[in-house]
Order: structure tokens, then sequence, then C-alpha cells
């Protein structure tokens, strides 16, 4: 697995949103040695699929945030056959329960052994507020949804969560220095939110206990995104 960061540019994952797998790869390959690892979502892997996403795995670490959230048995499928070209990191749903955790635990070591990927629960949307959470059912503060969700996850195998910037502190407080922690919802200062609800500087993000931060529009939408790569890294 990914050694833990240690330095400023490592901790940078770069969010590539984009259906363009052509234009990802470039991308990623100028921000080589500028962050840590290039993230391919949802957007990509739907419009390219594996085929688009295993260039970009073979040029570096990749954080494949899928965010997996179905039956055990689906979820271990899933699990299979992106561990035959194994990404860096790779998200589950902690909402998702124990069972299906444990599930995609043992499917990535079935294929990928000690090459398998770091895998890491969302617990709760940096997009969601107390008062979205609150409309899907969950009362309380986001952050106990969030504590509830992370010692499920870690419980039944994961690695890491994924967790906003607000949560890092709580967690490292309840759960120690083990678990890894990567926090999007990362905004420099003067960035716009866009649609993140739950925000923090990147340098606020790190000292709080983040170990990976992931940005998207504030590298890729820059003038010059190896500039801004470079600028965050040493806020760092």
């Amino acid at each position: 697995m990914i050694a833990r960061p240690t330095k400023g540019a490592d901790r940078i994952i770069a969010a590539l949103d984009t259906e363009d797998a052509a234009a990802a790869l470039a991308l990623a390959g100028r921000l080589a040695g500028r962050v840590g690892l290039i993230k391919a979502g949802l957007e990509l892997f739907c419009a390219a699929g594996p085929a688009g996403v295993a260039p970009l795995i073979a040029a570096g670490p990749v954080f494949l945030d899928l965010k997996l959230h179905d039956i055990p048995n689906t979820v271990a499928g899933a699990t299979r056959a992106v561990c035959r070209t194994p990404p860096a990191m790779l998200t589950l749903h902690g909402a998702g329960g124990g069972a299906m955790i444990e599930a995609a635990r043992r499917a990535a070591e079935d294929v990928a052994g000690d090459r398998r990927p770091i895998l890491l629960a969302v617990t709760v949307l940096t997009s969601i507020d107390a008062a979205t959470l609150a409309a899907t059912g969950v009362a309380g503060d986001p952050v106990e949804q969030v504590l509830r969700l992370a010692r499920l996850a870690l419980s039944a195998g994961a690695d890491g969560l994924v967790c906003s910037p607000r949560e890092v502190a709580r967690l490292r407080d309840a759960l120690g220095a083990a678990p890894f922690l990567v926090v999007p919802g990362v905004r420099p200062l003067g960035s716009p939110a866009g649609d993140q609800a739950r925000t923090a500087t990147p340098a606020e993000a790190v000292a709080a206990g983040a170990d990976w931060i992931v940005l998207g529009r504030p590298i890729t939408a820059a003038a010059d995104p190896v500039a801004a790569a470079e600028a965050i890294a040493a806020s760092l």
C-alpha cells in the first residue's frame, strides 16, 4: 500500500473531474511530482470505464473514488474487478454497513494481496450540512454521524476514512493516529466554496490531522494548474 505522506506535495490529491480520459492523462502528466495522487471519480469511470482509468494507474498513484455502496456480494464483485489493475486507494460508502466493508476487504486481498488499495470509507459527503442530513432521517450534528460511521467502518476492515475538514480533529481525538484520513472540501484562501458545505484551507486541514487533502477546481480550473499545485504545497 502507498505510504503515509510526510511532505507538502505528497499530501495533495488532484481531482481530475472530467469525462475526457485523454485530457485527464495529459493533466496528470503535467502534475507529476507536484501532487501525491490523482483522483479519478465516477465522471471519468462512467465515461471511459476501466480502460480509461488504467493509463492513469500505470502512470502513478490513483485515488479511485467510486464510493461503492450495494449489497456485500455486489460490492465484493466490483472490488475484485477494480483490483485486477489496483489503484492506490478505493472508496466505499460507510453507510453500506460492516458486512459490505468486510466483503470488500476480503475481495481486495484475494485479488491483489499486498498490492491491494487502501480502502477508505466515506462518512458524510462534504456537500451535506445538518439540514440536508436531517432531511434524510439522520438527526443530530453531522459530526455524530461521521464518528458513528467511522467506528463501524474501521471495525469492519477499512484502512481509513474520507471526511470533511470540520471532522478531522474530532476523528483524530477519538480514533488516534492509525486511520488514514483523506479530506475533500478543501479550499485555498479566496477560493469559492462551490458545492462544498463544510470546508477549510489546506493548511488548516493538515494541521487538524489530515493525511491527504483533495483539491479539484482550485488546481484544475486554475490558469496554471502546475503553479496552483505548487502554491498549495508551499502552504502546507
